[in-house]
């Protein structure tokens, strides 16, 4: 077996994401290609290095590339692909979830309108709905102060 730096720290994080409502498996493939080798892993590197089936990796691959969180890197001449880290993984999550929010928050509203019988319930739903509004309009924001700030090379 290859030994793989940070593999501790990475399934540490994993757990937390997993904990976070992240799937297990996405969730260890994400960060084990956080500390990933330059040029990325295969498929079957990132099943060796996790322990676990090459359809386990698949799965998560398809997962984490449908939410534009990793890439497929195609090398000519070579024929299995590496995945790696998207460039500005998080800050794509963060803003493209925002509509989501603003769509949580009319929904709360729509719940707060049709329970009106229930002051606690409408105080409730109409907070929810603020707190969902407010993620929508400062989320993208934070992560463009933190893209405009950042000092790490890129």
């Amino acid at each position: 077996m290859v030994a793989h730096p940070g593999v501790e720290p990475a399934e540490q994080a994993a757990a937390g994401l997993a904990a976070a409502g992240m799937a297990r498996m996405p969730a260890r493939v994400m960060m084990a290609l956080v500390g990933s080798p330059d040029d990325g892993y295969t498929a079957a590197e990132l099943a060796e290095r996790l322990g676990v089936s090459a359809a386990a990796v698949s799965g998560a691959v398809r997962y984490l590339q449908s939410m534009r969180m990793i890439d497929r890197i195609s090398r000519p001449g070579d024929r299995r692909d590496r995945y790696d880290l998207a460039d500005d993984a998080w800050h794509g999550v963060i803003t493209a979830n925002s509509p989501i929010y603003t769509r949580l928050a009319e929904l709360m509203d729509a719940i707060a309108d049709e329970n009106t019988a229930a002051p606690a319930s409408v105080r409730r739903a109409r907070d929810t709905a603020s707190f969902l509004r407010f993620l929508a309009e400062r989320l993208p924001q934070l992560a463009d102060e933190w893209r405009a700030s950042t000092t790490v090379e890129r």
